[in-house]
C-alpha cells in the first residue's frame, strides 16, 4: 500500500517538473524531444562517464565524497589563513569546456572561505572600449593585492578558447596572444603572485549529457549561452584550440594542470587537494588531505602524450 502511495507521489513530482520546465522556458524548433538524463539507460550513462579516457566506470559513493570534502575545506580555511598572514597573492585560473563543472568546484572550493579576501571575477564580453586595449588590459585591475586570493571563472585564455574558435579575434591576434601569455604570467610570477592555472576536460558524451540537463532544468538553464549549443559541433575545433594553446603556455612559471571532470565529485576534491598542494601554508594536514588522484590530475604533457583531445 505504502509502495503504491510512493509510486503515485513519484509520478506525479516528474509530471510537476515536465510542468514547470514547459512553462520556465520553451523548446526550440529543432528540439523535439525533452529526454530526462536520469532516465537514460544506465549503460548510455556509464558510456558517457567513460568518455574522454575518463578511468573510472562509477561515480565516486557520495558519503565518501562529503567526509573528504569537509576536511579538504577545513584545510582551505587554514590555508587562506596563512596567505592572509604572510600577505601572499595568489590567483587560481580556471579554463574548460562547456559543462565541464567549473562554477560547481569554484563553489566547493570558496563556499567557507572569507569573501573579503576570496574573489570571484567572472567577465563579460569586452566592451566596445575594452576590445580597444591592449587584451591583458582589462584583467589587471583584477590582480590580487596582498593577503588575497582571486578566482578566475575564465580569464585571458578565452583569447585561446572561444574567441579563437568562433572567429571572435584574428588568427594574427591569437598567435601573438600564445606568444605573450607566458611573458605577462612570468611577469606577474616575478612579482610575488602565486598562479594555479586549471583546466577541467570533459568527454564529448558527457559534455552532450551536461549541457541537455542544464536545458531541462529552469534553475540552471540560465548557466546556457547561444554559443553553448555550439560546444558540441565544435568540439574538435575546440581540441585544436586547446592544444595549441597548452603547447604554447604551459610554462614553469605558471604550468597548466588538468582534472580529468566526468565525475564532479572527484573533479571538486581533486581540484581542491591540487590547490593545497601547491600553497606552502603552516600545519598543513598531508593525512587529511590526501594523495593526488594521478589517473584525473594530469600534467599539460602527459594530457597531449593521451591523445584525449
Amino acid at each position: 500500500m505504502n509502495s503504491g502511495k510512493q509510486s503515485g507521489e513519484s509520478e506525479r513530482r516528474k509530471r510537476k517538473k515536465a510542468q514547470r520546465i514547459a512553462e520556465a522556458r520553451p523548446l526550440p524548433a529543432k528540439i523535439s524531444i525533452a529526454i530526462d538524463v536520469d532516465e537514460l539507460p544506465a549503460k548510455i550513462r556509464s558510456a558517457a562517464l567513460g568518455s574522454g579516457h575518463f578511468p573510472y566506470a562509477e561515480k565516486l559513493d557520495p558519503d565518501l565524497y562529503q567526509d573528504q570534502l569537509e576536511c579538504l575545506q577545513i584545510e582551505l580555511v587554514k590555508m587562506l589563513d596563512w596567505v592572509k598572514r604572510k600577505g601572499e597573492r595568489v590567483i587560481i585560473l580556471f579554463e574548460g569546456r562547456d559543462g565541464a563543472g567549473k562554477g560547481g568546484t569554484i563553489q566547493r572550493l570558496t563556499e567557507h572561505l572569507n569573501p573579503r579576501s576570496v574573489r570571484i571575477v567572472a567577465l563579460a564580453a569586452p566592451t566596445p572600449r575594452e576590445a580597444g586595449e591592449w587584451y591583458f588590459q582589462r584583467y589587471i585591475e583584477h590582480l590580487p593585492t596582498k593577503g588575497e586570493i582571486v578566482v578566475l571563472d575564465r580569464s585571458w585564455y578565452n583569447r585561446a578558447g572561444v574567441e579563437c574558435v568562433f572567429g571572435f579575434c584574428t588568427p594574427e591576434q591569437t598567435r601573438g596572444f600564445l606568444a605573450e601569455a607566458p611573458n605577462f604570467e612570468a611577469m606577474l610570477a616575478r612579482d610575488g603572485i602565486r598562479i594555479i592555472k586549471l583546466f577541467l576536460a570533459v568527454g564529448r558524451e558527457m559534455q552532450i549529457m551536461r549541457l541537455h540537463a542544464r536545458w531541462l532544468d529552469p534553475l540552471n538553464r540560465w548557466k546556457l549561452s547561444a554559443l553553448d549549443f555550439k560546444a558540441v559541433d565544435h568540439f574538435d575545433d575546440y581540441s585544436a584550440a586547446f592544444a595549441a594553446m597548452f603547447k604554447a603556455t604551459d610554462h614553469a612559471a605558471a604550468p597548466w594542470t588538468i582534472v580529468l571532470a566526468n565525475d564532479k565529485k572527484r573533479l571538486r576534491l581533486e581540484t581542491i587537494r591540487h590547490v593545497l598542494e601547491m600553497i606552502p601554508y603552516d600545519n598543513k594536514n598531508i593525512e587529511e588531505i590526501g594523495e593526488t588522484d594521478r589517473k584525473i590530475v594530469l600534467s599539460a604533457a602527459t594530457y597531449l602524450d593521451m591523445g584525449v583531445l
